[in-house]
């Protein structure tokens, strides 16, 4: 056995750079092994990610509802020279009273109409099918019905949601308050996140913050643009002809414009139902309506926004909400938007840096090369 006093103590071997037992010697294994353990600690992430999936959209939506502040907050500052502090507060004190203010005077309306909705809703779907088989087309009874009291279900969730029933409201009160304190002090945020990127990496992860709540307030903006329209508009248009349940159907109409591509044919389809319900001619008024509120919002609203913010291809924004809603249900489809214009912002920040670093690159070879 070797001898205690001639073993070399821990500084020596630290010190004249002897390997230990767990030390890999041959440099190409080495390499492999940094390289799988790479690999493995990027799969970790990746299913931490999935994991807490959940979690992370609560937190950006959070972040959605603090562009929303923000905007609200900006718009002021160009009539009111007051802190930005004071500001904040106009826009949560204003977004409170018009909710106490929808609850108080139009809670009751709202509540009796969504009680009616899926009974007529209903009663239109049922003699729709009788219709058809008038015409001689066979259908199955009992499968429709089945169908239609599924359909009349969900139906009845959705008034339920508008009339002040609402699911998720912990989900809903936790975007909330993350959306204060993020409205409140951003740069703490921001700079608590550059804090733990790279040095090198910090100015372009400013700029590139900074470019996405630009295009995601703008973005917010429009669509809340777009919702009033379509939401006013539709609730005076079936109003004045004297449809039934013109004020809930305003709302639904209002509401469902958050969800592009998805929101406007189900509030459509809804509006189009209840009217004929009071006559060919209601229902061919319903359709009318419906028309011109989409034609203004796709060819005046939706350009003027598309020129000012984040131009996103409509297959994509379908794509992406089919994938969120099936993921996350009803705040997947709401946040889809706004977190593929985010991306898309990031991604042509990105390949514009590396188009820069190429050409300072090339134009730095140049030299050398003649």
């Amino acid at each position: 056995m070797t001898d205690p006093a001639d073993r070399p103590d821990t500084e020596q071997v630290i010190d004249e750079g002897l390997a230990g037992p767990t030390d890999i010697a041959d440099p190409r294994v080495r390499f492999e092994v940094r390289r799988a353990m790479t690999w493995f600690g990027v799969a970790l992430l990746f299913g931490l990610a999935i994991f807490l999936s959940g979690s992370l959209l609560v937190i950006f939506g959070g972040v959605v509802f603090a562009a929303l502040i923000d905007g609200g907050a900006r718009l002021l500052g160009k009539v009111l020279p007051i802190g930005r502090g004071l500001r904040v507060a106009i826009v949560l004190i204003a977004a409170l009273a018009f909710m106490l203010w929808t609850i108080q005077f139009a809670g009751s309306q709202i509540a009796q109409q969504a009680a009616q909705l899926p009974t007529t809703i209903q009663g239109q779907f049922y003699k729709g099918l009788g219709w058809l088989q008038g015409h001689g087309i066979k259908v199955d009874t009992g499968d429709v019905q089945k169908l239609a009291q599924q359909a009349m279900g969900g139906i009845g969730q959705v008034t339920r949601a508008v009339g002040g029933l609402i699911g998720g409201l912990t989900t809903l009160f936790l975007i909330v308050v993350l959306g204060i304190y993020f409205a409140i002090e951003p740069d703490i945020y921001r700079r608590g996140v550059a804090w733990i990127l790279p040095a090198d990496r910090r100015d372009e992860f400013e700029r590139s913050a900074q470019e996405m709540g630009r295009s995601l307030r703008r973005l917010l903006f429009g669509r809340l643009l777009g919702m009033a329209v379509e939401g006013i508009a539709t609730w005076i248009m079936l109003q004045v002809y004297g449809v039934p349940m013109a004020f809930l159907l305003g709302l639904i109409t209002g509401l469902l414009a958050a969800l592009p591509n998805i929101g406007a044919p189900i509030s459509g389809a809804i509006m189009v139902m209840v009217g004929f319900s009071g006559g060919a001619d209601m229902g061919i008024f319903t359709i009318i309506v419906y028309a011109l509120v989409q034609t203004i919002d796709g060819y005046v609203i939706v350009p003027i926004i598309a020129r000012k913010t984040v131009d996103l291809p409509p297959a994509l924004v379908l794509a992406a909400q089919l994938i969120m809603g099936v993921l996350f249900g009803i705040l997947g489809l709401a946040l889809a938007d706004p977190l593929v214009a985010m991306l898309k912002v990031w991604l042509e920040r990105t390949a514009d840096r590396n188009q820069e670093k190429q050409e300072n690159g090339e134009h730095l070879a140049s030299p050398a090369a003649a």
